[in-house]
């Protein structure tokens, strides 16, 4: 559960699309940074998107696909969730402590946390998706957690 990771709800499930489960798979996963070597050595753990998205892709591909996995991201404003090992797995380890606790020990809302990263902490965002007619970019979800992380508000 690095930052970024989305988490999501037994209810969010039941009536999602194809199309939704491979949106699910790519926001709810993390990647971490590693070289060859490191990759290699860990199995391409380090590519958590990919195989969350193709489980059934053998891992020595997982490099290849990124690249279009991370196109794809680019095209649609989402984002593509890395960083360092070490990084990943303390916000890991973070969350689940902070899970742990009794809510009233938590400082944001059930909406607002990083914990929980309700879509309703997005209501009160001026950001309008999709294109932008004064640039012709893609507004999306990236966009979206970026002027949420500013305080951009309506």
């Amino acid at each position: 559960f690095p930052d970024g990771a989305e988490k999501f709800t037994k209810a969010e499930l039941d009536t999602e699309t194809q199309a939704e489960w491979y949106l699910r798979q790519m926001l709810g996963s993390a990647n971490f940074n590693a070289g060859k070597v490191m990759a290699f050595m860990s199995g391409n753990l380090c590519y958590q998107i990919e195989h969350h998205m193709f489980p059934d892709l053998p891992s020595n591909r997982y490099a290849e696909i990124s690249v279009r996995v991370k196109e794809l991201c680019d095209k649609y404003d989402l984002p593509y969730t890395t960083g360092s090992l070490p990084r990943q797995y303390w916000q890991s380890f973070w969350t689940i402590a902070k899970l742990a606790v009794p809510d009233k020990f938590l400082k944001g809302t059930p909406d607002d946390a990083p914990e929980t990263n309700s879509e309703a902490k997005f209501r009160n965002l001026r950001v309008k998706f999709g294109t932008d007619p004064a640039t012709g970019k893609r507004r999306g979800l990236r966009t979206a957690m970026r002027e949420y992380a500013g305080g951009v508000a309506a």
